[in-house]
């Protein structure tokens, strides 16, 4: 999962109000129902000491849901009478849940922000140029249309049947292999910030091909090809969405695939763990697993990737914070060592995703029936201790 839309709560000191709740409306009755969830929700924060601008704040927040299009669930973290992140949920929580803590509880998203939604960048080719859309949870959204390298009439004029078709034929090749050029130009430029965990390549076989050719080495794991989709009308959107989900599910497979093995590869053998000038285990390698090893590794900006099985024990097992995110540690000594005045406790999972959130890593949910990190925490470094 890719943290970016977490950033904003970095920069400000807790307490933070965070609520889980469902806002699917598939019912009859699912105004009232969302009314009494909404009011729920508020009345749990005001339970727990929530100040009255934060409680207003995410009251009227919910109230401006709108009445079509709302996602199953959403989460939304609040603080000094602001809402400042609230997501749409891929499902719908099972009950209202509302903290009141010294970090955000995003734990509970890793779950709920399923990656089993397509989160998908699709680029629609042909030789006049691309259509660009980013789908996530069942929407589209255009993101612009580049326009090729033109030459005889579109690249659709008869060629000349005389000596001059080679010349014709040699600059149709040449207006192709610069639309191609000029697509991947474009896609890489668009790519960071789109927030999309797939690039897909549909359109015509050949001028796809060509540009993920074009395309930098480093979107090449991230690119599949999609028959089905193009820039013309009567495209069959349903059988396409289906072949996007299938590709998306193969992707993030061999992608948490991929990270697993990198996790084994690098932890090494048990016994060749060192410790630092505290005493706190660390890592041999490029991976770190347990909370002291990954606490240590947050601490000093070396996550890569957060590996969190959520029915393991150490994904809630409390660990000193304080208001930097490096602010972390095993011990509440730790934190005065560091020159934090009053640490306070968080679960392991809210305090290392603030710290992945922080450094651009990615966490990733493992299954229950996936072999994981002993404990249910884990990480693969950027660089080994």
């Amino acid at each position: 999962m890719d943290l970016a839309f977490l950033t904003p709560l970095l920069d400000r000191p807790g307490p933070w109000a965070s609520v889980y709740l469902d806002t699917s409306r598939a019912t009859e009755d699912a105004a009232q129902r969302r009314a009494l969830i909404d009011r729920a929700a508020v009345h749990r924060l005001a339970g727990l000491g929530v100040d009255d601008r934060t409680c207003v704040a995410v009251r009227e927040r919910l109230a401006a849901e709108p009445a079509e299009g709302s996602p199953p669930g959403r989460a939304l973290f609040a603080a000094d009478g602001e809402v400042v992140v609230d997501t749409p949920l891929a499902g719908s929580p099972p009950d209202v849940a509302a903290t009141w803590a010294p970090l955000p509880h995003t734990a509970p998203l890793l779950g709920l922000l399923d990656d089993a939604v397509p989160r998908c960048l699709v680029v629609a080719v042909d030789r006049t140029g691309a259509e660009l859309e980013r789908r996530e949870l069942g929407g589209a959204a255009p993101m612009g249309t580049v326009e090729g390298r033109q030459w005889w009439g579109r690249g659709h004029r008869a060629p000349p049947a005389d000596r001059h078709e080679w010349h014709y034929r040699h600059r149709v090749e040449d207006a192709w292999d610069r639309t191609a050029g000029i697509i991947a130009r474009h896609v890489a430029r668009v790519w960071p910030g789109s927030g999309a965990g797939l690039l897909v390549l549909t359109g015509d076989v050949r001028e796809r091909r060509a540009v993920r050719e074009l395309l930098p080495q480093q979107l090449w794991p991230d690119t599949v090809e999609v028959d089905g989709g193009g820039r013309a009308d009567g495209i069959a959107r349903e059988a396409f969405d289906q072949r996007i989900e299938t590709a998306w599910n193969g992707h993030r497979t061999r992608h948490l695939d991929t990270v697993l093995d990198a996790f084994r590869t690098g932890i090494g053998r048990p016994g060749e763990h060192g410790t630092d000038a505290t005493g706190t285990e660390t890592a041999p390698g490029a991976a770190a697993q347990g909370v002291p090893a990954v606490v240590t590794a947050a601490r000093q900006h070396q996550l890569a990737a957060l590996l969190v099985q959520p029915s393991g024990h150490d994904p809630e097992r409390p660990v000193w914070t304080g208001p930097q995110h490096e602010h972390i540690g095993v011990q509440r000594a730790d934190l005065r060592a560091m020159g934090v005045a009053e640490p306070q406790q968080a679960p392991a999972a809210d305090a290392l995703l603030r710290c992945a959130t922080a450094v651009g890593a990615e966490a990733l949910t493992v299954p229950e029936a996936v072999p994981g990190p002993p404990g249910g925490l884990g990480a693969v470094l950027r660089w080994s201790a």
